[in-house]
């Protein structure tokens, strides 16, 4: 099993150390994700939605008010902060300290989330273009880093420049994520996730979102509703390789995961000792 590095992360006022995973719990506020269980169109389902990962241990939030599945005819910013900002409201209003994360590529969005309603985190899927990577910087709010990149080789070089460029620009909350399914097929994913480990020599903690995802249940024959078990096979093979932030549909199940998975680094620790 390869050790994870340590790594502190500042969400707002609070500082996570990162030497034990958390679980990001998904909201979906648009009516036309990949999983269809997940859609919490309108604010009372998406108030719900929110309780329930909390009470199922998620430690982060990620809100989505623009579906980017693959094929997905992508909400305009109009929209898409149309159905975000009542859900903000709401949110910010129940739970002041709840650590949220706004899941956009649009850096008008991510500016007003983070300047109206306080949002700790932008989780940006559209690879992290000048102008975003510019605005966390000023902001000073912690951010998702996704590679869209098919390749080990091509995500290892654009991530380093871009990791770079955002120590240049003077952000310091940054997480990588490998973006599974954005711009890589399922042979492509899989490569990934088996060499998961080698993102470490970025220097950065490891986010991965592979909940009930196309490379789950397309070699299964199945559907994404179908594809607990996988993903829970998946969030196993990404947590002993050093994943820090599971990104999911199914809180409990992955917080009983990380549990199994720290019980078994606890076993090997021991067994170090005692030699």
């Amino acid at each position: 099993m390869h050790a994870i590095p340590s790594y502190t992360i500042r969400l707002g006022d609070k500082l996570f150390t990162l030497d034990s995973p958390v679980v990001m719990g998904i909201l979906n506020v648009t009516p036309d994700s990949f999983f269809a269980a997940s859609r919490t169109p309108g604010v009372d389902a998406a108030v719900v939605r929110a309780q329930q990962i909390i009470d199922e241990g998620g430690a982060i939030v990620d809100v989505g008010a623009c579906s980017t599945r693959p094929g997905s005819e992508h909400a305009s910013e109009e929209e898409e902060w149309r159905r975000l900002q009542p859900v903000l409201e709401a949110l910010r209003e129940r739970w002041p300290e709840m650590v949220i994360s706004v899941d956009t590529y649009r850096p008008e969005i991510a500016r007003r989330s983070v300047c109206d309603y306080g949002v700790q985190m932008i989780n940006d899927v559209g690879g992290g273009d000048e102008e975003m990577l510019r605005l966390v910087a000023q902001l000073r709010v912690a951010y998702v880093l996704t590679a869209v990149q098919p390749t080990m080789a091509d995500m290892m070089q654009v991530l380093s420049h871009k990791v770079n460029r955002l120590h240049e620009l003077g952000a310091t909350d940054v997480v990588v994520d490998p973006g599974f399914g954005f711009g890589k097929d399922v042979p492509q994913c899989y490569e990934v996730l088996s060499r998961l480990h080698e993102l470490h020599v970025l220097g950065h903690p490891l986010l991965v979102g592979l909940s009930r995802k196309t490379m789950l249940w397309k070699p299964l024959h199945t559907t994404p509703a179908q594809t607990l078990t996988a993903t829970i096979t998946a969030h196993t093979m990404a947590l002993m390789q050093g994943a820090h932030i599971l990104r999911v549909h199914d809180v409990k199940e992955a917080m009983d995961c990380v549990a199994v998975v720290q019980q078994l680094r606890q076993a090997e620790q021991n067994d170090k000792t005692s030699i």
